[in-house]
Parts: C-alpha cells; sequence; structure tokens
C-alpha cells in the first residue's frame, strides 16, 4: 500500500504511544457536554485548541476561560488557535492575539494555523515561534500545515501537522522521506470523513507514517461549508478506547 513507506529502524516502533489532539472545538456554550467530556480521566489527550470567535475574541469570553481551566486543571495543554492565514497575516496581528490568549485564557501554546509550508516562507515562522517563546518560554508550538512542509520548519516548532485533509486522499497518503529522521512525537494527522469500518487502518497509516498525534472524525466538510471538527466525531468513545489501551498492529 503506498502508506506503508520505509522509516529508520525504531520510528513505526509498537511503543510509540499515540495520542488525541482536538484541533477545534465549537463554543463552549455551544457543545457544552463536549468540552465537559474532555475532562473525563482516562482520555489520552495531547492538546485541545481553544478557538473563541477566529482567535481569541475582541474581549475575555468567560465561558472559554472556564472550560480552558477545568481542562488545565486535569492536566491537559491548552492551546490558543492563531491564524496565519498562509503567510498573508501581519507578524503584529499574531503576535498580538498570542498575549491575549495568555493573558485571558493562560494557554499553554500555540496552534499556528494554516501555516505557511514552503521554504521561502520559513524566516518569518521562525520569527513568529521564537516571538511566542519569548512571550511565555515553556509554550507548545503547533505549526498546522495540512501538509508536509520543507523539512527546516522540523526544527522550529514541537509538532507539526503533516496531513490535514479528507479520508480518500489518507488512505493513499505518503509520508515525506525527510519525516523518518524524526521521533513520531512530532507530528500530527487531522482526518475528516473517516467512516467508522475504517477506524482500524486510520490507526494504522497513522502509525505507519509515524504521527503520534491524531484527531480522527467521521463527519465531513460538506464541500467546505462546515468545520467538522467543530463536533465529537460519532465514534468517540470508541477512538479514545481503541487509543488508550494501544493500537495493535
Amino acid at each position: 500500500m503506498p502508506y506503508l513507506t520505509s522509516r529508520k529502524a525504531g520510528t513505526a516502533s509498537t511503543a510509540v504511544r499515540t495520542g488525541l489532539g482536538v484541533p477545534g472545538l465549537a463554543h463552549p456554550l455551544l457543545a457544552p457536554g463536549e468540552w465537559a467530556d474532555l475532562t473525563k480521566p482516562g482520555i489520552p489527550l495531547h492538546w485541545v485548541v481553544l478557538n473563541v470567535a477566529d482567535g481569541p475574541g475582541a474581549h475575555p469570553d468567560p465561558h472559554c476561560l472556564e472550560a480552558a481551566g477545568h481542562l488545565r486543571n486535569v492536566g491537559v495543554r491548552v492551546l490558543g488557535h492563531l491564524d496565519a492565514a498562509y503567510g498573508a497575516r501581519r507578524f503584529g496581528a499574531l503576535v498580538s492575539d498570542a498575549h491575549r490568549y495568555l493573558d485571558w485564557y493562560r494557554v499553554d501554546g500555540f496552534l499556528l494555523d494554516r501555516c505557511p509550508s514552503e521554504r521561502a516562507a520559513l524566516p518569518e515562522v521562525r520569527r513568529t515561534v521564537t516571538t511566542l517563546r519569548m512571550i511565555r518560554d515553556d509554550a507548545h508550538v503547533v505549526l498546522g500545515h495540512g501538509t508536509h512542509p520543507y523539512p527546516g520548519y522540523a526544527e522550529n516548532a514541537d509538532q507539526l501537522v503533516t496531513f490535514s485533509g479528507t479520508w480518500s486522499d489518507y488512505r493513499w497518503s505518503q509520508a515525506a522521506d525527510w519525516s523518518a529522521d524524526y521521533r513520531p512525537e512530532r507530528f500530527c494527522h487531522f482526518v475528516h470523513g473517516v467512516p467508522r469500518g475504517h477506524l482500524d487502518e486510520a490507526l494504522r497509516i497513522a502509525r505507519w507514517q509515524g504521527a503520534a498525534t491524531i484527531c480522527f472524525t467521521d463527519r465531513t466538510d460538506r464541500g467546505g461549508r462546515v468545520d467538522p471538527w467543530e463536533t465529537m466525531p460519532g465514534y468517540w468513545d470508541e477512538i479514545v478506547s481503541r487509543v488508550g489501551t494501544g493500537v495493535s498492529e
């Protein structure tokens, strides 16, 4: 199969611990039960992204502060959502949003969504990441490319989102050769439209491609009209169970 690419010894080991990333639930007022479910014990969460209003919003939101606080109280990392707009967003605007996330919601890091992936944009992304770590030195930074970027990006973030898209594309995707030089903990995959019956296959692809943080859902974007990440997948309990107990090969 195309996704069974060669990797260095040990990088696709069954010892790799897969966990879940939640890239963008709806506002806590719209999905209170789902936010509450994330605080239940035993869920293998790596992090949850807080996106108040396409960013931190214009003023503090007490509902988001409460939701973020509950997660942090049970040891779950909360990331603020920053939209890089594939390089079109101004540096100052990104840093301003980051400060608001820290001041208002005490986030643990950031997802730089729609991050550029080409070599020419790397210096500006490096500048942004460096600044984020200046305003919070232990910030966990995830670059949301959605595809394999120029390899240099891997040296400038804690994690890279190297796939974000549909199940039909994911089934035939391949990991870039350079990614074999890094541990699976450096990579994330977000896949929507995954049927329940193909969940095991999707988990195997993530492990073979060396991505330790995943988000799979049976929701779809309906031609770009719906955000598939705003609600939990219909098989949330099932995927939590499978990931939490390890995935058999």
